[in-house]
Parts: structure tokens; C-alpha cells; sequence
């Protein structure tokens, strides 16, 4: 019988072999001291991350959308980052979407065996119409998970653009994907508990992929949001504040403007900016392709 090679993130870490005989100080202590591997890691990647988020960018100005795909905990995470684009930068819901192998009821108690299946996954990207211009990030911290290299695969066929995020050297290095995007923040500090150090990488990565695709595609001006969707009250604060630090006004003054802007930062600074009204200021930031710096031609 043919051994089975174990991916890299079931090794076992010498490090923390008897924590079940320290003190709640020195758990956490240690816990605190694995933690600390994963940003160099992930930064060691920056060269593929950078790559992955210029093909996200191209697919959004083509219309494209992003997907990711993944199983238990790197399924969630593709998820939790899909769901905060929109209030973040005001896109529609199914630019970035998430796909988790068990649908929405695995992302509150795991669905035993959903990940197993090749099939399942590949389904998955057919039934969302999966084509050429859009892109499918895998996520996969062990790398092998059948319900991930199955829309791999059928993401692939349709020649869309493909990524793979994982932290298992061992997979990685032999993955039929466009980029590999491969921290390797090695063994957990409980032997396979991916959701630990491989968890965190992985959330620092999709953060970077969407934050950096946004800037790119003008939602960001300076370093604030100014694409954002002002749902709640917290929101709704900020918008105001930022229309008063990039304009000058009072606050007062800019509850009125951004009423004038139905409400749209953008379209607020960009009616303060070159005297026009709310449609003028829209159809500015259209010919700009969305962006408020050269819509409002660096005036200051």
C-alpha cells in the first residue's frame, strides 16, 4: 500500500508538546509566541499577493466578480471577507462572494464530510455561473481538500482566473492554479488545528487581497473609505466625518452636503469641490472611472 503523505500542517510542534502541564500564563504565553510567525510569513508571500490582487483588479474592471471557495474555518473566513466589502466599499453583495462546501448551515456548526467531495465543489462554481473573467480563490490550509481543488478545477476549465491560498508547503508546490499564495507559518501549536496560525494567515491574506483591490479601484481616497455604504449609525458618523476633514466644513455643513449627495461621500466632495450638482458629480465620477482624486482634479 502506498504511504500517505500527510500535508505540512498535521506535523507536530516541539515547542508546545507538554502544554497540557503549564500554567494558564505560560499556555497563553506560548499560544502568543506562535502568533508571532504569521505576519513574517504571510509577508514573504507579498510578491504572489501582490500578483493575485492585479488579477482581481482586472476582472473587476471587466465585470468580473471574485469567489472564494473553501471548507470549515477557511470557508468562514472567505465568507466573513465577502460580507464586509460592501458596507466597507459600497459594492453590490455579488462582486466578492463567498462559498463554503455545506452551504450556509456550515458556517455556524460544521457539516461533517461536505469538504470530500471534488464534485460537490466543482457544482458549486457551475451554479454560480462561473466564466472567464471572473476569479476563484481556493482556500485550503492543509491544501488537499477535494471540495476546494474541484472548483479549482472547474474554475479552470472555464478559464477563469485562479488563485490558491494555503499554508502546506508540501501541496502547494504542485497546485494547477494561476498563483499560489503559501505562507508557511508552521505546525500548530494543538497538532492540525488549522484554525489557529493557519487561520490567522489566511484572514491577513483575504484582507489584503480585497483592501488592495479596492484601493486600486478608486473606493479609497487618502486612507479613508470614501465609498462606503452608511448603514448604521456608526457609519453614518463617519461619513460625515470624513466629508468635514476632506472639505473644511463644519459638521453642520457637512450633514448638509452629504443630504445633498443622497448621501454618497464621493459624490459630497466632489459637488464641494467643483460647484456642480448631485448628477453633474455623478456623472464626474463615471468619466473616472470611480475616482474622487482625479474627479476632482487634486483641488484642494
Amino acid at each position: 500500500m502506498k504511504k500517505r503523505i500527510l500535508p505540512s500542517t498535521e506535523n507536530s510542534n516541539r515547542r508546545s508538546e507538554t502544554i497540557d502541564r503549564l500554567s494558564t500564563q505560560q499556555v497563553v504565553d506560548l499560544i502568543n509566541s506562535e502568533d508571532r510567525l504569521v505576519a513574517p510569513a504571510v509577508g514573504k508571500e507579498r510578491k504572489n499577493i501582490a500578483r493575485a490582487v492585479d488579477m482581481i483588479v482586472e476582472s473587476f474592471r471587466n465585470e468580473g466578480r471574485l469567489f472564494y471557495v473553501g471548507a470549515g474555518t477557511s470557508g468562514r473566513l472567505g465568507v466573513l471577507d465577502a460580507s464586509e466589502c460592501p458596507p466597507t466599499f459600497g459594492v453590490r453583495p455579488t462582486l466578492v462572494q463567498g462559498i463554503i462546501a455545506g452551504g450556509r448551515r456550515a458556517l455556524v456548526r460544521a457539516v461533517e464530510g461536505a469538504e470530500d467531495y471534488e464534485k460537490d465543489g466543482a457544482l458549486a462554481i457551475i451554479k454560480k455561473r462561473v466564466r472567464k473573467k471572473d476569479v476563484v480563490i481556493g482556500i485550503a490550509a492543509c491544501g488537499l481538500t477535494p471540495f476546494v481543488r474541484g472548483a479549482l478545477k472547474q474554475a479552470a476549465k472555464v478559464k477563469a482566473g485562479t488563485v490558491l491560498v494555503t499554508c502546506a508547503k508540501n501541496t502547494a508546490e504542485h497546485s494547477p492554479v494561476q498563483v499560489v499564495i503559501n505562507p508557511i507559518v508552521g505546525p500548530e501549536v494543538i497538532t492540525g488545528s488549522t484554525r489557529m496560525k493557519s487561520g490567522t494567515a489566511t484572514k491577513l491574506v483575504l484582507n489584503t487581497l480585497t483592501t488592495a483591490a479596492m484601493i486600486k479601484m478608486g473606493k479609497v481616497y487618502g486612507n479613508l473609505m470614501v465609498d462606503l455604504n452608511a448603514t448604521n449609525e456608526k457609519l453614518r458618523d463617519r461619513s460625515i466625518r470624513i466629508v468635514s476633514q476632506l472639505t473644511g466644513l463644519s459638521r453642520t455643513k457637512a450633514v448638509r452636503l452629504l443630504k445633498e449627495a443622497q448621501g454618497k461621500v464621493k459624490a459630497a466632495i466632489v459637488i464641494h469641490f467643483r460647484k456642480v450638482n448631485f448628477h453633474q458629480a455623478v456623472a464626474l465620477l463615471e468619466q473616472n472611472n470611480q475616482s474622487l482624486r482625479k474627479a476632482i482634479k487634486e483641488i484642494k
